[in-house]
């Protein structure tokens, strides 16, 4: 077992920038108010298993259809750079709103608002990238963050403020271009 914290700290970042947990505290908030209460462990735990049943499972299923990792994770450099686009615009790309699900902890907040197309894709091109193990604790790392912010996410928003959010969207947006961009080209190459 290696572990290299910087890896563990770049996958944690990415994920972190993916998932945009403190950028969805408003969706949070406002699923909070349709439902009346998030379980945030079970969103978070579910959210966490996931992922990690991904990162085991989405090669066999990708292989499965005959595509390499390569190909999927230049496919989720564009996925990057357009979740990227939308938080540095400010605008909608795309978004499910299909909230009729009878729990909001499962459906739509741990899959796909957490653990979305975006998360996912990206920790399979992480995996093209780093140490299984090392995108594991990065992954824990950021469930246990999650916990924390939707325990403490009506708290946060009055601390932060509607701007303090949106600032914080943008600047992660912007890493998660540059991220995007790196996985492109480094991906890419092994392609040709």
């Amino acid at each position: 077992m290696q572990l290299n914290f910087k890896e563990i700290f770049t996958a944690f970042m990415v994920l972190f920038a993916v998932i945009d947990i403190v950028g969805n505290i408003p969706i949070i908030i406002d699923l909070r108010k349709k439902v009346g209460h998030i379980q945030s462990e079970k969103a978070s735990l579910i959210a966490g298993v996931i992922m990690i049943v991904f990162l085991f499972l989405g090669e066999q299923i990708l292989s499965l259809i005959g595509i390499d990792v390569n190909s999927f994770a230049v496919a989720g450099a564009f996925i990057l750079f357009f979740i990227a686009l939308e938080m540095i615009l400010g605008i909608t790309l795309y978004k499910d709103e299909d909230n009729t699900a009878l729990t909001a902890s499962v459906f739509p907040l741990a899959f796909p608002l957490i653990a979305g197309p975006g998360s996912l894709t990206t920790l399979l091109s992480l995996r093209a990238e780093f140490r299984l193990e090392n995108i594991i604790i990065a992954v824990i790392i950021n469930v246990i963050v999650i916990y924390i912010v939707l325990k403490t996410s009506s708290r946060i928003e009055r601390v932060i403020g509607k701007n303090g959010i949106s600032i914080i969207r943008k600047i992660f947006g912007v890493v998660l271009l540059a991220i995007a961009v790196k996985l492109f080209a480094h991906n890419i190459k092994a392609l040709f």
